[in-house]
């Protein structure tokens, strides 16, 4: 049993006049922050005002990078070359560390979102590219990502420090990769069972997949995604579990 997990949640996806999700409640709940840098949602005056809401609220601020895809949510597949990848998920960390600067925090981590995310679970190329961005610009950031995935190991293997992330509203696949949002069983929505699904992965190392397997996880950071209905009860829900079997919720970075 761990003394202790984080509680993060992917914020800073408004665009323009498109609000999405309550990130001022969010950011009373979670511990680290996954701010969005312009390129799946988010826009610089969203960055900053995000910023600057967790600096006041003691939340540490990592970089949400993606693949360029602002009209599909960073959620479809794309073919980017390495070298390119490298250099778009280093262009988003300066970004965002410009501004998190100006709002009196600094980014601590990174956490790919999406297509990519779920990408270099298995493409070892794809995964050393956004590695390759991290050590470039800061080898001591921490790399957020999916336990027994190909960028844990490019990770590993560059020296930077990865962080294993589970979800408490996803469903997960027998494999322990999550079950695709355009299959059944993909979202999970009652609080209820996501805040005693979240205590077992942290109490026990353990999850029932999409088809009743009972999974080993390995777990330092809980995610709730802020897009998701009813984020910031299930946020609340899974910090009051956690806090009743004395789970204390801290920032890994």
């Amino acid at each position: 049993m761990s003394g202790s997990v984080d509680l993060n949640s992917d914020l800073g996806e408004s665009f323009g006049a498109w609000s999405m999700g309550d990130d001022a409640a969010l950011l009373r709940v979670v511990s680290s922050a996954n701010v969005a840098c312009g390129f799946h949602a988010g826009d610089p005056s969203t960055m900053l005002a995000t910023c600057r809401e967790a600096a006041a609220n003691g939340v540490t601020v990592g970089a949400h990078v993606s693949y360029r895809d602002l009209a599909g949510f960073g959620r479809r597949p794309m073919e980017i070359p390495a070298g390119e990848l490298r250099d778009e998920v280093l262009y988003q960390l300066a970004a965002l560390a410009g501004i998190a600067r100006v709002a009196g925090t600094a980014v601590r981590y990174v956490k790919p979102h999406g297509a990519l995310y779920n990408r270099i679970v298995h493409d070892a190329g794809q995964a050393r590219a956004v590695v390759d961005a991290v050590v470039a610009f800061d080898p001591t950031l921490a790399l957020l990502g999916l336990a027994g995935s190909a960028v844990e190991r490019a990770a590993d293997e560059a020296g930077v420090r990865f962080v294993r992330e589970a979800f408490v509203d996803r469903g997960y696949r027998p494999d322990g990769t999550l079950v695709p949002r355009t299959e059944p069983g993909a979202l999970l929505s009652d609080e209820r069972e996501i805040a005693a699904r979240a205590l077992r992965m942290v109490t026990e190392g353990r999850v029932v997949a999409a088809d009743g397997t009972d999974l080993a996880v390995e777990v330092d950071s809980l995610c709730v995604h802020g897009d998701t209905p009813g984020a910031v009860a299930m946020a609340r829900g899974v910090r009051d579990a956690l806090a009743a079997a004395g789970v204390r919720v801290e920032p890994f970075a």
